[in-house]
């Protein structure tokens, strides 16, 4: 009996040391499988700050290959707006020739054909309009034939400066149909005299 005594006593201590060991090794077991996530979870991260890295590496080889090619400019040299100006500045003169050539060339039909040309009278010389100027429209005024550059307010001021006070609403009114972004260079107009009686 104190053999079987003994051996349960054995036994006993023995089934009491397993389970702390047991415990101790599931304990373990649950640390060991902890750390091995973290290190999965260093690892995904580590994978992916490479591929950042490496497309930062890309994108910094891509701008330094930008950086070595020669500059292409896009934009016109000094030189080339130069040329361009004088271009368009011979191109204006002989669109220019070219009117005269036309009004030339008119007034001498006119003089062939026995038809009177009329020609416009200097500014400051009153006219009375030829047309049915709209309502409202002084009936006198003054014949003026555009010239390059010109502009309502601009003859306005050139007939303000002479005493006649014309607006260049007062011109729009009297010549309907007259465009002030596209004045027709020799085209006669009629400059009413808000004055003139």
């Amino acid at each position: 009996m104190r053999k079987i005594l003994t051996g349960f006593l054995v036994f006993t201590f023995a089934a009491f040391a397993v389970v702390p060991a047991r415990a101790q090794d599931a304990a373990t077991q649950q640390q060991l499988d902890k750390l091995s996530g973290q290190i999965q979870d260093l690892q995904e991260t580590v994978k992916l700050h490479d591929k950042r890295i490496g497309a930062l590496e890309k994108q910094v080889s891509d701008l330094s290959d930008k950086l070595s090619q020669p500059a292409v400019n896009d934009y016109a040299s000094t030189d080339d707006l130069k040329k361009l100006a004088a271009q368009l500045q011979e191109i204006d003169q002989k669109r220019q020739d070219d009117n005269q050539k036309i009004l030339d060339t008119l007034d001498k039909l006119g003089k062939s054909g026995g038809v009177p040309v009329s020609h416009k009278p200097a500014p400051g010389v009153p006219t009375t309009s030829t047309d049915n100027p709209p309502p409202g429209v002084p009936q006198k005024g003054y014949e003026y034939k555009i010239a390059p550059g010109d502009t309502p307010s601009a003859i306005a001021k050139a007939y303000r400066a002479k005493g006649v006070k014309v607006t260049s609403d007062q011109i729009l009114a009297a010549n309907p149909g007259l465009n002030p972004n596209k004045m027709v260079v020799g085209k006669t107009i009629f400059i009413p005299d808000p004055d003139a009686k």
